[in-house]
């Protein structure tokens, strides 16, 4: 399964991006926290588990890798880290589960002018670039993570009078370091778009109706701000965009289809593919998939990163059939619904689960699209 023309997935096998950290990297986590180790081993020990897990992938059939998100405490952590003006608050959201349970969880809140202080995630590039024998893909959060979780209040208003102010340096940030990871030879990108996604959730449209925000403009707002993101960036990158519904120790945020930002989403947005996630009831059927344009592509989320229950290859087939109704076979791709770790915690699932699950990736994709 080689990398194919622009204007569909760039490959038939896919998967999302973050993966479950081994035990020796969340024991290094902790003791890095508590200064019981320092930098050099922490890095030493980072590596070597990025290396495993490369290996793990390429060993898998997979022929598009990342380092498993490896070096970041949780898909946005890295980000706020390394940008200058970010503190944490609460997030105004809870993560549930199917019984009921909620967890709270935290958001970037920039009380001072953002900036990038360092590089992002160039170096997480350059090693991956050293190790992989296959196309190495880096993932970056979407700028609307920089804003929704905290609604209203995600920045200060004495440091940013307007949200198009705040927008126009997170845009800036992001190209800096598009930039950047161009010039290192990257030409695979993924943004991880959780806000839009959520905003298909009529409970979460009124949430942010009561706070006297119109969630439709938000749309629009977080649409110009990916295509803000990678303007300017040459016409050989790649840029994917997943929509994700929350994923947190096997809880999410969000439920509902596609449907209510669909058009504007998928036609607006100046991307080549979307990563959706199609695993549960909860994300609706594949009709919005009939507003995808033609010379865009989609990857099919219909494999669990939550459950360790192993998805059948007849499933997945008779799924991936059902979603030709809307779009052509050919402009389809199949991956893991998200990642399988957006956080050090991790999901509910073994290393053996996740292994399977790839491996079943890779397998329903030359079955479904044989040579």
């Amino acid at each position: 399964m080689t990398a194919l023309a622009k204007g569909r997935p760039p490959f038939r096998a896919d998967h999302v991006g973050s993966l479950l950290r081994p035990a020796p990297l969340r024991q290094a986590f902790r003791a890095h926290g508590t200064k019981e180790i320092g930098d050099a081993e922490f890095n030493r020990i980072q590596d070597q588990c990025i290396r495993d897990v490369i290996a793990l992938q390429q060993d898998a059939g997979l022929d598009v890798v990342t380092d498993g998100e490896f070096r970041r405490g949780s898909y946005w952590g890295r980000f706020v880290e390394r940008t200058s003006g970010f503190e944490i608050k609460p997030a105004l959201f809870k993560f549930r589960d199917d019984h009921g349970h909620e967890v709270s969880f935290t958001a970037p809140y920039a009380n001072a002018k953002i900036k990038r202080a360092q590089p992002l995630a160039v170096d997480e590039y350059d090693f991956l670039k050293s190790v992989a024998r296959v196309t190495g893909k880096i993932t970056l959060p979407a700028p609307s993570t920089m804003h929704f979780y905290r609604a209203a209040d995600s920045y200060d208003r004495k440091v940013y009078p307007s949200v198009e102010a705040y927008f126009a340096d997170l845009a800036a940030i992001f190209r800096e370091e598009i930039a950047a990871l161009v010039k290192a030879g990257c030409r695979y990108i993924q943004l991880d778009e959780v806000a839009v996604a959520l905003l298909c959730d009529p409970a979460i449209r009124k949430q942010v109706e009561a706070a006297d925000i119109d969630p439709d403009t938000l749309v629009d707002l977080y649409i110009e701000s990916i295509n803000d993101a990678v303007g300017g960036a040459p016409a050989d990158v790649v840029f994917g965009v997943h929509m994700c519904r929350g994923n947190f120790k096997g809880h999410y945020l969000a439920a509902g289809g596609y449907e209510s930002v669909a058009e504007r989403f998928f036609a607006n947005t100046k991307v080549n593919h979307f990563l959706l996630e199609y695993d549960t009831e909860r994300a609706g059927d594949f009709g919005p998939l009939r507003f995808v344009p033609k010379g865009k592509g989609v990857v099919l989320g219909l494999i669990s990163s939550k459950v360790p229950q192993l998805e059948p290859l007849d499933l997945l087939k008779r799924r991936t059939e059902e979603a030709t109704k809307y779009i052509d076979l050919d402009r389809l791709a199949i991956s893991p619904q998200c990642g399988f770790a957006s956080t050090v915690a991790g999901n509910p699932v073994t290393e053996a689960d996740q292994r399977a699950k790839l491996r079943r990736v890779v397998e329903a994709a030359a079955q479904i699209w044989p040579a």
